[in-house]
C-alpha cells in the first residue's frame, strides 16, 4: 500500500500545508494510507484530518517513518547533514547550484533516498502542475509596497506576520499613511502566475502597474525602463539564460526605484536576474537596505504566500491533489520527469564534487 506521510514544517512562519483533510480524504479513498504528523503551526487544524481518517503521530517523527513512506512536506529540512533514506516531495531548491542544495543532495545520495521536487513536478510540456506562484506575486507586491510606504515616512519596513483577511485593509492604511501619490509599479513576468498575483495585488490598492512579459524582455537587456518606476517586482524565476534586470551598479545609478520586490527571491543562483543583493530577508526584518541615498531596499523573503497561509494552502493542495491521486505510480507521468531530474542533478552534483 502506498503510504504519504505529511510532516509538520520546520522552518520559522512557516504555517502551509500541501494536503487539506478533504483531500486526505479521498486519498484514503483511493487506498492510499495517509500519516499527519501533528503541528504547533499549521494553518489547518489537526482535527480535520482526524476525521477525514488519517493517522496522527507526533509532530517531527518522520526520521523514524518506514523506509516506504513518502514523506511529504513543502520547505527545506533541517539542514543537519544526516542521510536522508526516505523518498520525500517538498521544494528542494536544489538543482541551481544553492551551496544548501548541494548539500541537501550529497544527503539523499549518502542515505539512498529521493527527492521529487515540486518545482520540477511538471506536465509534458514542462509546465508545472501545481505552484504557489498567484499568492507569492499578491503577498510580495503588498510587502513591497509597505517598504515603500515606510520609506515615505522615513524609514524601513517593520516586522510582518501572517494576514489572514486583514492585508488589504492593513497595506491602504500604510499607503495613506505614506501622504503621497500611489507609486509607480512595474511587475516583470506580469502574464504568468506570480505576475497575475501581484498585478491583482496591485489594483486591488488603486495601483496600475506596467506589466512586461517576455515580449519586452526578449532583447535581453539592459532595461533602463525599470530604474524609472519606484518599485520593481521580479516574478521571473532566475534560470539559466535569464538577463540582467538590475545590475549591481543599479544603487549608484541616477533612478526613481527605490523598492525591489524579488518575489523569485534566489539571491545565491548565478542565475539571479538582480545583481544588487545577496541573502534572502525576513519576516522579522523583510526590508534589506542595499543603497543609501536614494534609499533602495530589497524584499526577499522565500516563504511568502505563508502571509496568507490558509487561502494559499487550499489553493496549492487543490491543484496537487489530482497528481497525490496517482501516486501509486511513480514510473510514469509527473513523478517520474521529477525523479529524472533528481537523478541528472544529483549525479551531475556528485561528478562535480568528485
Amino acid at each position: 500500500m502506498t503510504h504519504l506521510w505529511v510532516r509538520a514544517e520546520q522552518r520559522d512562519h512557516e504555517e502551509r500545508v500541501g494536503l487539506v483533510p478533504e483531500g486526505a480524504a479521498q486519498l484514503i479513498g483511493r487506498g492510499i494510507r495517509v500519516t499527519v504528523e501533528e503541528s504547533r503551526a499549521r494553518a489547518v487544524p489537526i482535527e480535520g484530518y482526524r476525521q477525514a481518517g488519517c493517522e496522527i503521530v507526533a509532530e517531527g517523527s518522520w526520521p523514524e517513518a518506514p523506509r516506504d513512506a513518502i514523506i511529504f512536506g513543502l520547505k527545506e529540512l533541517p539542514d543537519d547533514g544526516t542521510p536522508l533514506v526516505h523518498r520525500h516531495i517538498m521544494f528542494g531548491h536544489a538543482y541551481k547550484g544553492q551551496p544548501a542544495g548541494r548539500r541537501l543532495l550529497d544527503r539523499f545520495l549518502s542515505g539512498g533516498g529521493m527527492l521529487y521536487d515540486l518545482e520540477y513536478l511538471v506536465d509534458a510540456g514542462g509546465r508545472r502542475v501545481a505552484a504557489f506562484g498567484y499568492w507569492a506575486g499578491f503577498a510580495g507586491a503588498a510587502i513591497g509596497l509597505k517598504c515603500w510606504a515606510a520609506q515615505r515616512r522615513g524609514g524601513i519596513c517593520g516586522p510582518v506576520s501572517t494576514f489572514a483577511d486583514a492585508l488589504l485593509e492593513d497595506l491602504r492604511r500604510d499607503l495613506d499613511r505614506a501622504a503621497a501619490p500611489r507609486p509607480d509599479v512595474i511587475v516583470i513576468g506580469a502574464l504568468g502566475r506570480v505576475g497575475t498575483g501581484a498585478r491583482d495585488l496591485c489594483q486591488a490598492v488603486g495601483v496600475s502597474p506596467t506589466a512586461w512579459d517576455m515580449a519586452e524582455t526578449a532583447a535581453g537587456g539592459p532595461f533602463p525602463e525599470i530604474l524609472e518606476h519606484d518599485i520593481f517586482v521580479n516574478a521571473i524565476l532566475a534560470n539559466e539564460g535569464c538577463p540582467v534586470f538590475v545590475p549591481a551598479s543599479a544603487g549608484a545609478a541616477r533612478r526613481r526605484l527605490s523598492v525591489i520586490a524579488d518575489v523569485a527571491c534566489d539571491p545565491t543562483s548565478a542565475f539571479s536576474p538582480i545583481k544588487v543583493y545577496d541573502r534572502t530577508t525576513t519576516w522579522e526584518r523583510p526590508a534589506l537596505r542595499v543603497h543609501d541615498d536614494p534609499a533602495l531596499d530589497v524584499m526577499a523573503i522565500d516563504n511568502l504566500p505563508s502571509l496568507l497561509p490558509v487561502e494559499s494552502s487550499f489553493d496549492y493542495a487543490g491543484q496537487l491533489l489530482p497528481w497525490l491521486l496517482t501516486l501509486d505510480n511513480l514510473e510514469t507521468g509527473v513523478w517520474r520527469r521529477a525523479r529524472t531530474a533528481f537523478e541528472n542533478h544529483a549525479n551531475r552534483n556528485h561528478a562535480n564534487r568528485g
